[in-house]
C-alpha cells in the first residue's frame, strides 16, 4: 500500500494521519475547510478517559420529558426533525437495556484504557506535550439525593479500574475554591485530563503533519468509488476533481453518513449539537475541569479563557444555532460559581456526530475492504482520537488489532 487518503481534517482525521505517515505511507487528507471551525476546535477540552458510561443508561426515557419541557434545557430536538430521529430514538432506546449496557460499557472501557498510551506518544513526538493537563476532574451535585442517583455509575467505573474519590462539598471547594456554597458533594476523577486549547492542539498537530510530509487538498468530498475487487479507491470532489489511492478513510464526524450511504452501508448517525461561551476574563480561577452532574454542563480552565459547555440539541446539519443555549449555560454556570463575570463571552455551537449507543465507529467497510470507518465519537472524539487513529492505522496496514473491532464494527447497524 502506498496511499491513503483520509476524509477530515479534525482531530480524528489528524491522528490517523499521524500513524499512517508513522508507517511509512502516503497520506493525503481532504477537507473542506481544513482550518476552519469543527468540533475539534471547539469542545471543552476534556481527556475524558473515566467516561465508561452509555448516554443511554437505564431509566434515562423518563427524564427526556422533563428535559424536553425547557426551552434552555439539556435537550433540544428540533420540531421538523423529530420524525427523522425516530430510528435513531428506537436504537438509543434498545442501547439501554440492561444486557446492551453492560456491552456497551465494556467497549467503552476496552478503547478508553488505550487513550493515553496512544495519545502521549503522539503529542510527545510533535513536541505538543505541553498542551497536556493532567490534573483530574471534579464532579459536583447540589444534594445527596442527586448523588445517590449516580452511585451505581460511579461502581461501575470503579468495577473497570478507574479511580473515584468522593468528597464533600467543603472537600470539593477546597480543590476549586470558585464553587459556591450550593455544592454539596463531589468526586473527584484523577485520570482525567484536559487541554490547554483544543484549536491550538488542532492547529500545531496539523502544522507540524505537513511538515512531514502530510498533502492537505482543499475540498467538498460528495462521492466515493471503490475499484474492482478492492484495487484503489476514487473520491470524488464538489468541484468535479478525482483523487484516487490505496485506501481510504472515512474521519468525517456528524457528516460521515452520508459518505457511508454512498457506499451502500447502514448507520444511525445525528449531528448531537453542542454549545459553549468562553470567558476571556471570567473574573474566577479553576484549575481543571469541573462537571455539574445536575445541570449537565461543564467548565473548563482553557488558554483562551474559561469554557461553560454542554447542552444536547438534536436538529440535523443545517438547522441555525440557537445562541441562547450558550446564553443560558453562562447564567447556569453563574449560579455556581458565584464570581463569574458572564459579560463578553464568545458563543460557539458544533456538531458533534452520535451514535446511539455511544460506540464509534472504527473499521473496514463489509462491502468494500478500501473504506476504512473513523467516526461517530459523541462527546468522546478528543479523548480517543490518538487511538482510533493506531486502530485504524493498523486496520490499513494489516496489522493485527490492539482491541477487539466487533463492537465499533459498522455491521451493528444492519
Amino acid at each position: 500500500m502506498r496511499h491513503v487518503i483520509v476524509i477530515g481534517a479534525g482531530i480524528v482525521g489528524l491522528a490517523t494521519a499521524h500513524h499512517l505517515l508513522t508507517g511509512g505511507v502516503r497520506v493525503t487528507v481532504v477537507d473542506r475547510d481544513p482550518e476552519g471551525d469543527k468540533a475539534s476546535f471547539g469542545n471543552a477540552g476534556g481527556i475524558a478517559v473515566t467516561e465508561v458510561i452509555p448516554a443511554s443508561v437505564p431509566g434515562v426515557l423518563w427524564k427526556v420529558p422533563g428535559w424536553l419541557a425547557d426551552p434552555l434545557g439539556p435537550l433540544a430536538i428540533r420540531p421538523w426533525h423529530a420524525p427523522r430521529l425516530i430510528p435513531w430514538l428506537l436504537r438509543f432506546s434498545r442501547a439501554g437495556r440492561p444486557s446492551e449496557f453492560t456491552r456497551i460499557v465494556s467497549a467503552l472501557a476496552a478503547i478508553n484504557a488505550r487513550v493515553y498510551d496512544d495519545l502521549l506518544p503522539l503529542l510527545a513526538e510533535h513536541n505538543l506535550h505541553e498542551e497536556l493537563q493532567q490534573l483530574g476532574a471534579l464532579t459536583v451535585y447540589e444534594n445527596e439525593a442527586e448523588f445517590n442517583k449516580d452511585t451505581m455509575q460511579w461502581d461501575i467505573k470503579r468495577a473497570w479500574g478507574i479511580e473515584v474519590r468522593t468528597v464533600s462539598g467543603d472537600e470539593a471547594r477546597e480543590i476549586e475554591p470558585a464553587l459556591g456554597r450550593s455544592i454539596t458533594r463531589g468526586v473527584f476523577t484523577p485520570q482525567w485530563s484536559h487541554v490547554r486549547d483544543p484549536k491550538t492542539l488542532v492547529d500545531k498537530l496539523r502544522q507540524s503533519l505537513l511538515a512531514r510530509g502530510l498533502d492537505i487538498e482543499v475540498g467538498q468530498v460528495c462521492d466515493i468509488r471503490p475499484g474492482v475487487e478492492g484495487r484503489a479507491v476514487s473520491v470524488g470532489l464538489s468541484d468535479g476533481r478525482w483523487i484516487t489511492a490505496d485506501k481510504v478513510v472515512v474521519a468525517a464526524g456528524a457528516w460521515s453518513g452520508a459518505l457511508v450511504r454512498c457506499l451502500g452501508d447502514t448507520v444511525l448517525l445525528e449531528s448531537e449539537r453542542g454549545y459553549n461561551t468562553t470567558f476571556a476574563e471570567p473574573g474566577v480561577v479553576l484549575s481543571r475541569e469541573v462537571i455539574f452532574a445536575q445541570r449537565h454542563f461543564v467548565a473548563t480552565p482553557l488558554r483562551c479563557g474559561l469554557r461553560i459547555g454542554g447542552a444536547a440539541e438534536f436538529g440535523g446539519l443545517h438547522a441555525p444555532a440557537n445562541f441562547k443555549r450558550s446564553q443560558a449555560l453562562a447564567r447556569l454556570a453563574a449560579l455556581y460559581l458565584p464570581g463569574l463575570r458572564t459579560e463578553g463571552g464568545t458563543c460557539w455551537a458544533g456538531h458533534r456526530p452520535a451514535t446511539p449507543d455511544s460506540l464509534p465507529v472504527i473499521g473496514a467497510s463489509p462491502r468494500h475492504p478500501a473504506v476504512i470507518y473513523a467516526f461517530g465519537h459523541g462527546h468522546l472524539g478528543l479523548t480517543q482520537a490518538a487511538t482510533t487513529g493506531r486502530l485504524v492505522s493498523d486496520i490499513a496496514l494489516g496489522n493485527p488489532s490492539l482491541v477487539d473491532l466487533a463492537p465499533y464494527a459498522i455491521s451493528r447497524f444492519n
